[in-house]
């Protein structure tokens, strides 16, 4: 009797210790779940912002400005300006 009640022992020492450890296991997973979310939530902002701040630099009337501004550009003369088709498209 006192030989199964050692085994009976050692099974129960070996279950709460594999508990011990899975819901370490688990605790510790859900943390890095957290800090995953949380970082996707930052990322989320910044690509917001990002998309704002590129349609910001993309409007047409800031690229006109600069390309007048800057680099001296100028709209064609449209009696200069030739429309070609392509040989496909008649």
């Amino acid at each position: 009797m006192a030989k199964l009640n050692l085994i009976l022992l050692a099974l129960l020492m070996a279950c709460a210790l594999g508990l011990v450890t899975s819901q370490h296991k688990a605790r510790k997973l859900f943390s890095d779940l957290e800090r995953a979310q949380a970082r996707e939530r930052e990322l989320n902002v910044e690509f917001g912002q990002l998309q704002l701040e590129q349609s910001t630099w993309s409007l047409h009337s800031r690229v006109e400005r600069i390309a007048a501004q800057a680099l001296n550009m100028r709209a064609p003369d449209p009696r200069r300006v030739r429309l070609i088709q392509p040989e496909g498209a008649r």
